[in-house]
């Protein structure tokens, strides 16, 4: 009686039965993983290319300006203080505002001119 149950089981099962599955995984990986990795390597990237003069915000939420670029750490300055900061804690989401792109729009002297 049981074996004929695993008997019945086996034949319907097959590649058919694990296709879902195999689709399931699939799907979550390029809707899931995938981009997650790739925000990490871009996130990777944007703390190693750290550079003096920079204005950035860490993950803990400190505005601050780059006065110093070391191996692993960083030197902040921050409401007239210096904070010694990991190079990790750099958020590249939370500092876009402040990315090279945006701060040669804003002192551009042509600019500054017009609108006075």
């Amino acid at each position: 009686m049981i074996l004929s149950i695993f008997l019945q089981a086996a034949d319907g099962g097959g590649l058919g039965s694990l296709l879902p599955l195999l689709l399931v995984i699939v799907v979550m990986y390029f809707f899931f993983f995938r981009p997650q990795i790739k925000r990490q390597k871009e996130e990777k990237n944007f703390q190693n290319e750290i550079s003096k003069g920079m204005r950035i915000v860490t993950t803990s939420g400190i505005h601050g300006k780059i006065l110093e670029v070391e191996e692993g750490y960083i030197i902040l300055e921050s409401e007239n203080s210096r904070l010694r900061i990991d190079k990790s804690s750099v958020s590249k989401a939370m500092s876009a505002v402040y990315l090279p792109k945006d701060e040669k729009k804003k002192d551009n002297p042509k600019e500054k001119s017009e609108k006075k």
